[in-house]
């Protein structure tokens, strides 16, 4: 069987290469993509080369970060996932992934595309949020409503339960997502902003600005979280956080994607979150390289891009379980 995969071979340069899927270790799952997405926060640093944390970049790099498909064979010592199951994992762009069971998250049947690939990002989010770990009764000022600052809104508001979010976004639209995700007040302007008025700030836009902007907004002994990749501006510290004595902390990656997405799937069928508005561009897999070559001219700028991979036919008709040995797959 053969693996295709979206690779960045030079500066704005994408190519498609094949390879042969090897056999399975014991402990892995084999996925058959069926929609993933463009992380564009992350991807588009790297894909113009502005990323001031990968220079000089090194290539080939894969693209791609979240992945949403269907187990099509697993090792012998996997126990978490059968052959039907749907995993949310992260291996990028390809039409079949291997992944650890151990690094796979199991989807319900009933969640749908949109959701499931959010997850990975929603504990990212979760993660710095934990970090300050504000009460209800606080009051919370982000910035940006990019993925990461929109996933961040909803995990405050839905699982921390903090009444008071405010938000910093310049673009209208982005602006009535945040509200309709739990923001109480969304400031076009950042002079708009109150001095001395919040206990906890988490960045999300990447542009230092935003981060002075923070760093005025809080109170005395304030605390804020970076949640942005610090791959667009460097932060510099002002003398609001010397004279306040403000704290800071940086959050990477989730705190525990298996834990965390046993409250997020349930909460997304519970109740009708507005996150799949997130995505506000569809494409199929062969499309990507376009829409990389479209979001590196600022021809576009969607939120998120949601793809899929085109004429899908079930694997399950083409493979009869009872007959599918995975070394028989080459």
């Amino acid at each position: 069987m053969i693996q295709k995969s979206l690779e960045l071979t030079a500066k704005s340069t994408l190519q498609w290469t094949t390879q042969t899927i090897p056999p399975l270790n014991e402990d892995e799952i084999l996925i058959k993509t069926v929609a993933g997405a463009i992380s564009i926060g992350a991807e588009l640093p790297q894909y113009n080369e502005t990323d001031p944390t990968d220079l000089p970049p090194t290539y080939p790099k894969e693209t791609g970060y979240e992945s949403f498909g269907e187990v099509i064979a697993t090792g012998e010592s996997v126990r978490g996932f059968k052959v039907g199951d749907r995993a949310v994992a992260f291996y990028g762009h390809k039409d079949y992934g291997i992944v650890k069971e151990s690094k796979a998250i199991f989807v319900p049947g009933d969640v749908p595309h949109q959701e499931a690939l959010l997850v990975i990002l929603s504990c990212d989010a979760a993660k710095g949020v934990l970090k300050l770990n504000p009460n209800e009764n606080d009051r919370v000022l982000v910035t940006g409503a990019g993925t990461m600052g929109l996933l961040t809104i909803h995990y405050l508001k839905e699982y921390m339960k903090v009444s008071h979010i405010d938000m910093v976004e310049p673009h209208s639209v982005r602006g009535e997502l945040a509200r309709g995700l739990g923001a109480e007040t969304v400031y076009k302007d950042q002079s708009e902003c109150p001095s001395d008025f919040y206990d906890y700030a988490i960045e999300c836009s990447g542009f230092n600005d935003a981060f002075k902007i923070l760093q005025k907004s809080l109170k005395y002994e304030g605390e804020m979280c970076i949640l942005s990749d610090g791959n667009k501006e460097s932060f510099i510290l002002q003398p609001d956080f010397f004279r306040k004595e403000l704290k800071v902390v940086g959050s990477s990656d989730g705190w525990d994607y298996e834990q965390h997405s046993k409250w997020y799937f349930k909460q997304i069928k519970d109740k009708e979150s507005g996150l799949r508005g997130l995505f506000e561009k569809t494409i199929t897999f062969e499309e990507l390289p376009q829409c990389f070559e479209e979001l590196g001219k600022g021809k576009i700028s969607p939120i998120k891009v949601f793809g899929t991979i085109s004429n899908i036919i079930s694997i399950k008709k083409r493979f009869p379980w009872s007959l599918f040995i995975y070394a028989g797959l080459s």
